[in-house]
């Protein structure tokens, strides 16, 4: 085995490491930087890890890996419709109660159902969100359907999706009949 591979190898197995001791997402520069390799590197690392079937995901914030719960939690689908000008404010609202937004999903009328992971859990994953939607000057995915769009969402309990959904109704952003 060449030096080269043997190096891959060896790094790929550290950044296994660092995704399963951390619960937040590790970003690719930071990956980089701590392998001394270009974040393309990382970005073809990762491709590598996810064909051998290792659970990372990644999320606007970096990359992840699924954990495997023990505790098994609530989990919903929720519909929501908005103006971009909301799209922060919700994602606020629903991680003050405690609850994970694991993904936005919209139906597309070409390409059909498009979903990206987010994984947030703390406002200042939200913050972070926003801080790059406002750098990069991307459009949220909402944006392709006019607002309408889909979170699955989880918490520990019931109640605190209850709640949070209560007050995205409270705020006017779920889609109703």
């Amino acid at each position: 085995m060449s030096e080269k591979k043997m190096y891959g190898e060896n790094r790929r197995d550290q950044i296994l490491l660092w995704l399963k001791k951390n619960r937040q997402p590790l970003t690719g520069k930071e990956l980089a930087n701590r392998t001394n390799v270009s974040r393309q590197v990382i970005v073809q690392d990762m491709s590598i890890l996810k064909a051998k079937n290792h659970p990372i995901i990644a999320t606007s914030n970096g990359y992840l890996y699924m954990q495997s719960e023990k505790a098994v939690k609530e989990q919903r689908l929720i519909a929501c419709k908005h103006d971009p000008s909301h799209a922060i404010d919700e994602l606020f609202t629903l991680v003050d109660f405690g609850v994970t937004v694991i993904n936005v999903i919209v139906e597309h009328p070409m390409y059909g159902e498009i979903t990206a992971s987010l994984h947030f859990t703390t406002r200042q994953e939200v913050q972070q969100f926003s801080e790059q939607l406002n750098q990069t000057k991307a459009s949220l995915l909402s944006e392709l359907t006019n607002g309408v769009h889909l979170h699955t969402i989880e918490a520990e309990t019931s109640k605190q999706l209850d709640d949070a959904i209560a007050a995205l109704k409270t705020k006017g952003y779920l889609l109703e009949d």
